[in-house]
């Protein structure tokens, strides 16, 4: 799969994951509506399926995708929690994306 195509398909497994637990923690924490627990379940379905797309071994998959996750969850709080990263946030999450990296092209060369 192309590169640009598989961090597209990192990104949305990564938006997916996190909608699906942001959703239950406005519910529990928030007091929002229960109705947030349907969308939820489908971001969380969703996610599933999207970790089926990936083309190569579960674990290859499941440990670029932290990295992927990490940078995501970082951006999503600065766009959806409204809280600016730190510099520390943005040199962690480099430093995972950089290791996301590794193993993604790693798997290409190897």
């Amino acid at each position: 799969m192309e590169t640009s195509k598989l961090l597209a398909l990192f990104v949305m497994t990564a938006i997916a994951e996190i909608a699906g637990c942001y959703l239950p923690y406005l519910y529990l924490k928030q007091n929002g509506s229960a109705w947030l627990l349907l969308p939820a379940a489908f971001c969380l379905g969703l996610f599933a399926w999207l970790l089926t797309l990936h083309p190569t071994a579960a674990g290859r998959v499941y440990a670029a995708y932290g990295g992927v996750y990490i940078g995501v969850a970082i951006v999503w709080l600065w766009l959806v929690d409204s809280i600016k990263p730190t510099m520390t946030d943005w040199l962690g999450a480099s430093i995972c994306l950089v290791g996301a990296a590794v193993i993604i092209w790693g798997a290409k060369v190897g």
